[in-house]
């Protein structure tokens, strides 16, 4: 597994995740320059709507043609798919223009949502800085009564380490961004087998 850092800045809005899309074909090929990679996964949910699918594969393809490229977003929507799940309830920590543009990709991806509840936060900082214990809190304070599951958005909340908890918690599938890039890209690569510990998404 390789990594690398796009450059992004504060505050969250349309503009800035636009601003991302320019270092995507360097940062890329920066990763293993001139050799072969099998799978990449861009780790932004909300960039990925700002941006698009198409635009973020096109430019990572000028750098690494031909690999398979998962976003959060679109990850998450392939576990909806192989979970068959159509109504989901969200949990977000964006802005109120972020959180409409992710509202509004779901609903156009056929995606049902019961509700939506936001931390409001425009700084990625402080998203990241959220406890995760205080998801643990919070959670049932969604409406998820016609939820098949809950989707918690954005990579840079710490979701995976009480994932398990979250839905011993809430009694249904929670998905989180980064829990649905990961084992949308393990698969990508072939590694199917069951994982415990990390949502109930990973045992099917």
């Amino acid at each position: 597994i390789y990594v690398n850092r796009i450059p992004f800045e504060n505050p969250l809005n349309y503009e800035n995740y636009l601003r991302m899309a320019d270092h995507f074909s360097k940062i890329a090929n920066d990763i293993l320059p001139g050799e072969k990679i099998d799978s990449i996964a861009f780790g932004c949910t909300s960039g990925t709507v700002a941006i698009g699918e198409k635009r973020i594969i096109n430019e990572i393809h000028k750098a690494k043609n031909g690999a398979y490229v998962s976003t959060p977003i679109t990850a998450a929507l392939r576990a909806f798919s192989a979970l068959k799940i159509s109504k989901v309830a969200v949990l977000a920590p964006y802005p109120k223009e972020v959180n409409e543009s992710v509202f509004n990709y779901l609903t156009d991806n056929n995606v049902e949502i019961t509700n939506f509840h936001s931390f409001n936060l425009d700084n990625d900082y402080d998203i990241a800085n959220v406890d995760p214990n205080y998801l643990i809190e919070i959670i049932n304070e969604v409406d998820q009564k016609d939820a098949q599951a809950i989707f918690i958005s954005c990579t840079a909340l710490r979701v995976v380490e009480v994932i398990d908890r979250l839905e011993q918690s809430a009694s249904k599938f929670v998905i989180s961004s980064n829990q649905a890039l990961i084992w949308d890209t393990m698969r990508s690569v072939n590694i199917n087998n069951p994982i415990n510990g990390y949502g109930k998404l990973f045992l099917n």
